[in-house]
């Protein structure tokens, strides 16, 4: 049985969007039967509250979903304090308007090791995140906290550091980029049974309701031993994103599946196409 609760979208505003602009970009993905757009906050939070509320309506109308990329500027893990309070604010400026335009959850990626020894790393961003936690519930923003599996072993973020912060702290659950999973792992993660691995890990530690809501990132990937290159067509690369589908539909996981590879839309509609198929 199909799970319908998964849906799919492209991290950005679809290539085929006549005007580059987010109204239109909603529009596009309705019009391509798709079902999220991730708001990307590349180099910064430049949403006006005015425009929120508009993004808010009109995706309200459409029935689309939103999630949010926040700045790539982020290490909650900086020893230099003003980068540091910078990454907190990146954070919680992309949760608020993100928030006010009606997205569910708010994904970025948290910090880098610095030649500190991983625990330690860990406490740092964990105290970091109970920060922006305390901010938002004052501000009563309710949004989902989705820490990105980053794609390279010198970035904070790996499978078991962002299931044990889920499993911490109220409100945050990781966001499982797969594609920089196989990258940060040099080609591993890239069969059925390492697939199912990750939902039957997910499911024991943070229970069903987790696998229901997912928050995922996909594409196609170039790597090296250092991790993540760049990001490819599916077809381009190596990664098995059929049985990655495969497994998607064996464990029953709904939430949002987000495109980022440079077609977005035309990966994305491989995927959804895919999934919908019969006898995969």
């Amino acid at each position: 049985m199909k799970n319908t609760m998964l849906l799919f979208g492209t991290a950005g505003i679809p290539r085929s969007t006549p005007k580059g602009d987010i109204i239109s970009g909603l529009a596009r993905i309705k019009e391509l039967g798709l079902e999220v757009l991730e708001l990307e906050f590349v180099h910064g939070v430049n949403l006006s509250p005015e425009l929120a509320r508009r993004i808010r309506a009109e995706k309200e109308r459409l029935g689309i979903h939103l999630t949010v990329h926040a700045p790539y500027f982020i290490n909650l893990n900086s020893p230099d304090r003003p980068k540091y309070e910078a990454s907190i604010k990146r954070i919680v400026d992309s949760a608020r308007i993100g928030f006010l335009a009606g997205a569910e959850s708010v994904t970025f990626h948290a910090g880098f090791y610095l030649g500190q020894e991983a625990p330690i790393v860990y406490d740092n961003i964990k105290e970091a995140f109970q920060k922006i936690i305390d901010k938002l519930n004052t501000e009563k923003i309710n949004i989902r906290l989705s820490p990105e599996l980053t794609g390279k072993p010198s970035q904070f973020g790996s499978l078991e550091e962002l299931i044990s912060l889920s499993n911490e702290l109220p409100n945050v659950r990781l966001c499982l980029d797969i594609s920089h999973l196989h990258s940060r792992t040099n080609g591993k993660y890239n069969s059925l049974a390492e697939f199912n691995s990750i939902w039957k890990n997910i499911q024991k530690r943070l229970g069903k309701d987790a696998l229901n809501n997912m928050h995922i990132h996909i594409s196609g990937i170039k790597y090296s031993a250092k991790g993540e290159r760049e990001h490819l067509n599916l077809n381009d690369s190596d990664f098995n994103y059929r049985d990655f589908i495969k497994s998607l539909h064996e464990y029953g996981v709904g939430g949002f599946v987000i495109c980022e590879s440079p077609s977005l839309e035309g990966d994305t509609l491989l995927l959804r196409k895919y999934y919908y198929k019969d006898n995969i």
